[in-house]
């Protein structure tokens, strides 16, 4: 074996006992050097050599002694989440939200901007750019600390972060975000539709996290669905899975004339859920047509996909109490096995908690992924 091959073996040897131990330190309490050797298998003198790597590259730290322990405790280490910095953006019709948190995606600091529907191309990409400065300015974070970016919009996605087509967005179908964001982040930048990513924050830390199969049902405005299969967001082949609006027969579209026929002109669409909470027969019957107009798609993917829950989340899901029951209702005429139907707790912030999730791979994908890359692709 040649001498550069054996440098090369050693150096992914190296990488790969640090992918290791990161592992641990991110899932686990502090840990001595004793107790991560032995939860990594490592040796002693090969876990002592990564602990010197990570601290000098200031991903983990030494966690101070407990008061009152009697004698000279052994040294304790924990991974830095404030090492780094996320970004989660939402993309909306009437908003953009920008969330930094640190590198498990607790969040330190959030920025919401109004945008109005008709906004075009330029006026929302620089009310994308406002909210994202005034966030980084409320955590007291520059862009060079951004590890990844994730970033929730409305539409079909391709790969490389364009929108392939937008029919809610004024003049928003092939816009590139990641070229856009490149000049404001630093960082990958990873770009979802905003349903798959509601989804994915209720199977992170939302009323799914323990359920394998789930449908998310995104009520608002606009109608959309996200799903969750065996644990993983489902994004299908070409990145349009759960895109049975399109289709006009299923009634998306159409579903909030139900509730405008009720209100007066200007009015907020709260207020019909307001007054059917409170008996009124026309706003109960608006809601009741709402409901039956989502309830055939969401039907169709519930016969499809047979989940164990159906979610309700965006903007309406803080009326759930007048809609869960004729949901189920209408669930119960169309379907084999009515799932259990849950509301979301996150209200229109999923999307954005959704987009930090997507950092958090991005950032685990490059610390676990491809071993050797790792100090290349981190150090800053």
């Amino acid at each position: 074996m040649s001498e550069a091959l054996s440098g090369g073996d050693l150096q992914r040897l190296r990488q790969l006992n640090v992918v290791a131990a990161l592992r641990v330190l991110r899932a686990e309490a502090p840990l001595t050097v004793t107790e991560l050797a032995k939860r990594t298998g490592l040796s002693r003198a090969s876990t002592e050599d990564v602990v010197r790597d990570l601290l000098g590259r200031g991903w983990i730290s030494e966690v101070e002694p407990t008061a009152g322990t009697v004698g000279r405790p052994a040294r304790r280490y924990r991974f830095r989440a404030d090492a780094g910095r996320l970004l989660g953006v939402d993309i909306g019709g009437h908003k953009v939200l920008a969330v930094v948190t640190d590198l498990e995606g607790d969040v330190l600091h959030q920025t919401r901007i109004r945008v109005a529907a008709d906004a075009g191309r330029r006026e929302r990409l620089a009310a994308v750019d406002d909210c994202i400065a005034s966030a980084f300015v409320g955590a007291g974070t520059t862009p060079g600390q951004i590890w990844a970016t994730g970033v929730a919009t409305t539409g079909l996605v391709d790969g490389t972060g364009k929108v392939m087509l937008s029919d809610s967005l004024p003049e928003w179908t092939g816009v590139d975000l990641v070229a856009h964001l490149h000049r404001v982040v630093r960082g990958p930048i990873r770009v979802e539709n905003d349903c798959k990513l509601a989804a994915l924050a209720e199977n992170w830390r939302g009323v799914a996290r323990y359920a394998k199969d789930v449908v998310f049902l995104l009520a608002g405005l606009r109608t959309g669905a996200g799903l969750i299969i065996d644990g993983k967001l489902h994004r299908g082949f070409a990145n349009s899975s759960g895109e049975i609006g399109a289709l006009p027969a299923v009634g998306w579209e159409r579903a909030p004339e139900h509730l405008h026929s009720w209100l007066g002109a200007g009015e907020p669409v709260e207020r019909v859920f307001l007054a059917a909470r409170d008996g009124d027969r026309a706003a109960l019957r608006a809601v009741r047509g709402y409901v039956r107009d989502i309830a055939i798609g969401t039907s169709a993917l519930v016969l499809t996909l047979d989940p164990e829950l159906v979610v309700i989340g965006g903007g309406f899901s803080r009326s759930a109490d007048v809609l869960v029951e004729p949901l189920r209702r209408e669930l119960d005429r169309w379907c084999l096995r009515t799932p259990e139907i849950r509301v979301s707790a996150f209200g229109d912030e999923g999307v954005a908690l959704g987009a930090v999730r997507l950092a958090v791979e991005q950032v685990e994908s490059t610390l676990y992924g491809d071993a050797p890359a790792t100090a290349a692709a981190l150090m800053f």
